[in-house]
């Protein structure tokens, strides 16, 4: 039989509050990102960089409209993306502990490396991962070259479960090592894709951001 007894009553209450308390917490869990530096831990978004090259090249003139692929239905993708991206970069940032960078030339879009990044969150998206190396071994730089990019540098930002363009670049911009990537003035070009998660997935989407300059 069921206890109608106030302190009964009570227990019910301070079951039903943990049950919440569980229920937020799970919630909270799925906004996630791979830690700078290449390491998998949550909630950070996730860099790794390659050996850089010197000096910055500056964005092209008069290019044609960017390629875009997978967007989660967020419009106006990569014109959104690259304002707050060369908006940063324009302005200097302190990017934790990896330090304080000075201004750094705009970054252009790139169709190469909107398909590498594209490729990239479509594979996580349909096998249900989370990380910088492809489940077949292959590494952000291979990706970008099979797209035909020679790269001098490169780098990669990936990211899972963030609703919308200006969060996910808050949580790129909160996060030492992606920060560092978004203001490393070797780089001079930028694809970005997000592609939705599946029914089985544990991110609601998989954001891919791979940075690089050309030989």
């Amino acid at each position: 039989m069921p206890d109608t007894t106030p302190a009964g009553a009570a227990r019910r209450d301070d079951l039903r509050r943990l049950r919440a308390l569980f229920a937020a917490l799970a919630a909270g869990a799925l906004l996630a990102a791979c830690g700078g530096g290449g390491s998998d831990a949550a909630p950070a978004p996730s860099a790794v960089d390659a050996t850089p090259a010197p000096g910055p090249a500056p964005a092209p003139a008069g290019s044609p409209a960017p390629v875009v692929l997978s967007t989660c239905g967020y419009s106006d993708f990569a014109a959104r993306l690259l304002q707050r991206v060369n908006t940063l970069r324009a302005s200097g940032a302190v990017c934790g502990k990896e330090g304080s960078f000075p201004p750094a030339g705009a970054l252009a879009w790139n169709t190469q490396l909107t398909q590498a990044a594209d490729g990239h969150s479509q594979d996580m998206s349909a096998q249900n991962y989370f990380a910088h190396t492809s489940l077949d071994g292959r590494a952000f730089s291979q990706r970008i070259s099979a797209t035909g990019y020679t790269w001098s540098t490169a780098g990669e930002n990936i990211a899972a479960g963030y609703a919308g363009i200006d969060a996910v670049m808050d949580g790129w911009i909160a996060s030492d090592g992606h920060c560092a990537n978004l203001m490393n003035a070797n780089f001079t070009e930028i694809g970005v894709a997000c592609v939705p998660g599946t029914s089985g997935d544990k991110f609601s989407n998989y954001w891919t951001m791979d940075l690089a300059k050309p030989r």
